[in-house]
């Protein structure tokens, strides 16, 4: 296959590869991503190709689209951050039209100066081969004349499709074409899931393996994506401690994440991880409680904070509970307390060979026999005051791949939670007090390193950070009211 100079009014001839010196210099490298591949490769069954789409832009509202996130996948084998491009990788050599020899190709989509002049530079053809290290790299036009006999291959190893890329019309390539196109290519069957497993019996469609081999490789981290993970921890915790010294009565939720994300902007990062979860009083006890719109908190409250830096693609994920008045009440320091001691037994086992549920389970009987005692419960009472598991891995993905068992070099959580809303079947003394610890680790060779301890998690390192003065405390903004 040959690339086509196509020129248009859109499209200069002129234009060289997409360089941008604006951009940080610490990125994973071209080398990390091919090792990346070769590593998959090696794992792939025989007379077989793997194929990846990138993720696709998502529309916010009329002619706003959401801020492109690249699908992990994608990114971890390629680098590549812009949408409507599509990746193989091959198990053997293939043979091109011209007898040259490759295993891989990527179609990314093409540069073009005025589209790049609304919505930024591109890498293109010229820049995947230069920047990302592809020997075979063609604009995603040219995937529509790509004539591999897709027959001849015993596996065909992708996700399915959910059916839910928008097309649009003014791009005949791009990923709502590159699918139609793929599906062509391989006669995908047209029908539900179900029949699609059938109909994989027939022919040489896999549509169930590609999870299995990708959490394999994700899962283990390399030396480059823990430093990564490192530096996402590091800046987490650096907006909770700065949280906790400028917290006070009377500031709104909506305030308190405007520091934390403050905080992740001021060191770099360039997304969260997920959504921010800040909580006070009873809204803690909503797990994903994400609209953060109570104006005030009163200084009875405990503010429950779980937020994720995203540095370079990797994500931490750090929960903190802390009084808003600086000091906790009594009930709040013994469910508190609990929490920490379930966490601190479930860090005794955590090391290579520990089944991850296995520290859920250490953790929910620390707490159940906690909350007898305290007489929050009765013995053999069910309840939901502790509803979740305890760990899971951290990177790419903020619920990451990985296996059941913990193995050296996987970044996890132990993030154990007590939750008890208000009307709960308990003394109304514990209405209203959630608290969840979460921390982030890496296994080691025999054990763990404790990567979140920057953010002070015991009673009294938090109530000592909180009388500490914070930079903020002078920042006071004019009132917007014209009465005033």
């Amino acid at each position: 296959m040959r690339a086509l100079i196509i020129l248009s009014f859109f499209v200069s001839p002129f234009l060289g590869v997409s360089q941008n010196s604006d951009l940080p210099s610490d990125f994973l490298s071209k080398d990390f991503h091919k090792d990346r591949r070769q590593k998959l490769r090696e794992s792939l069954p025989a007379n077989s190709v793997a194929v990846f789409f990138a993720n696709p832009t998502r529309n916010r509202a009329n002619d706003v689209d959401y801020v492109y996130h690249q699908d992990p996948n994608f990114f971890y084998l390629t680098g590549y951050r812009e949408p409507d491009a599509i990746l193989f990788i091959f198990k053997d050599k293939q043979t091109a039209s011209n007898n040259s020899r490759y295993d891989e190709i990527l179609f990314t989509q093409p540069r073009n100066e005025l589209r790049e002049m609304w919505t930024g530079r591109r890498l293109g053809e010229v820049g995947a081969k230069e920047v990302l290290g592809f020997e075979q790299a063609f604009n995603n036009s040219e995937f529509k004349r790509y004539n591999v006999d897709f027959s001849k291959f015993d596996k065909i190893i992708f996700t399915d499709f959910k059916n839910d890329v928008r097309d649009n019309p003014r791009d005949s390539s791009d990923l709502y074409e590159l699918i139609n196109q793929f599906k062509v290519k391989v006669k995908y069957p047209e029908k539900n899931s179900i029949a699609l497993t059938r109909e994989a019996q027939k022919n040489n469609l896999d549509t169930q393996s590609l999870n299995g081999l990708m959490s394999n490789l994700r899962g283990v981290k390399t030396k480059e994506e823990i430093e990564l993970i490192r530096k996402a921890v590091s800046i987490s915790c650096a907006g909770q401690v700065e949280v906790l010294k400028a917290m006070k009565p009377g500031m709104s939720e909506r305030e308190i994440q405007g520091i934390h994300e403050f905080v992740f902007k001021k060191y770099q990062a360039e997304d969260l991880g997920y959504p921010s979860i800040v909580g006070a009083g009873h809204n803690g006890c909503i797990l994903h409680y994400i609209d953060n719109y109570k104006p005030e908190i009163t200084s009875k409250e405990l503010i429950l904070m779980d937020l994720g830096a995203e540095f370079h693609g990797y994500s931490a994920d750090i929960t903190r509970t802390f009084p808003i008045s600086g000091k906790f009440s009594p009930e709040q320091k013994l469910i508190y307390e609990l929490v920490l001691k379930a966490q601190e037994e479930a860090m005794k086992i955590c090391k290579p060979g520990t089944p991850r549920q296995e520290l859920t389970v250490v953790c929910r009987d620390v707490i159940n026999k906690g909350l007898i005692e305290l007489g929050v419960t009765k013995p053999g009472e069910k309840h939901m005051y502790f509803p979740h598991g305890v760990c899971h891995n951290i990177g790419l993905d903020v619920h990451d791949m990985g296996g059941e068992n913990l193995e050296e070099n996987n970044t996890v959580t132990i993030e154990p939670g007590i939750y008890i809303p208000d009307n709960a079947k308990c003394d109304k003394k514990w209405w209203g007090i959630a608290v969840r610890i979460e921390d982030d680790f890496l296994i080691t060779k025999d054990g763990y390193e404790h990567l979140s301890t920057l953010a002070p998690r015991t009673v009294k390192d938090i109530e000592a950070m909180m009388k500490l003065p914070s930079a903020l405390d002078d920042f006071i903004l004019p009132s917007l009211d014209k009465k005033n």
